[in-house]
């Protein structure tokens, strides 16, 4: 796959990489990498100037874009991006009324995504008094409510206290659902996700285990990773690292 903005930068080339069903995959790679270009292709906000993008065997094509943005769930860096209503039970309920869910329906639709991220107890409150962990959940909650088949979140950790990184990678970890995570946390990457994929310079240059990846000193200094001083992932479980 290949994709160049309009002024002639071309962000990705050669781009090639499935996900499995079920997975949660790290996407690591410095500043410009094309991570995030890479993932919005992934609900048609921007599409392939050559070869083609699928999810789940449907092609992310005009004519399948309302499908393809109900399987795939946009998580954005910054939580106020997408909290927006005066109540948090109005934000998650936004995009189940607009598919047209009424009643109980639709409440039932409401709780079961609030209950999924551990925020049952902030429906009545106003998005913009809740803490920068409470927001990051409830962002997710929104997406969840649409019931999608994969999950990507654009740098999750960021700006997050360690009691807010902990609680959010216990939601994602229980979530049964393919996860993309775009990070430069390292750490959270291991913890959370098996598999890492290294994008770098528009093109895939490392697809492998994440303790694997991280391992490899080398590989991180070429592409402008870093791990926190002192930590060494050949030396800390995974369930360790939170």
């Amino acid at each position: 796959m290949r994709f160049a903005y309009p002024d002639g930068h071309e962000a990705l080339h050669g781009v090639d990489l499935r996900i499995e069903h079920g997975q949660r995959v790290a996407l690591l790679g410095p500043n410009g990498a094309g991570k995030t270009t890479l993932a919005l292709h992934l609900n048609g906000i921007h599409k392939p100037d050559s070869g083609s993008v699928e999810i789940g065997g449907l092609e992310v094509v005009d004519v399948n874009l309302a499908e393809v943005r109900r399987r795939v769930g946009l998580v954005f860096q910054d939580a106020n991006d997408q909290l927006f209503m005066p109540t948090v039970r109005e934000d998650v309920a936004f995009g189940p009324a607009n598919l047209g869910l009424r009643g109980d329906e639709l409440d039932d639709r409401v709780a079961a995504a609030l209950e999924a991220v551990d925020a049952a107890g902030l429906c009545d409150r106003a998005p913009h008094h809740l803490s920068g962990g409470e927001r990051r959940r409830v962002a997710l909650a929104t997406v969840l409510a649409m019931r999608p088949d994969v999950l990507v979140l654009d740098e999750p950790t960021s700006g997050l206290d360690p009691a807010g990184r902990r609680d959010l990678v216990s939601v994602l970890r229980d979530l049964a659902i393919t996860q993309l995570q775009i990070t430069h946390d390292l750490p959270f990457a291991l913890e959370l996700c098996e598999r890492a994929v290294v994008v770098s310079g528009g093109k895939v240059v490392a697809d492998g285990s994440t303790a694997d990846i991280l391992a490899d000193e080398e590989l991180l200094h070429a592409h402008r990773l870093e791990l926190p001083f002192g930590f060494d992932p050949r030396t800390v479980r995974p369930s360790q690292t939170g």
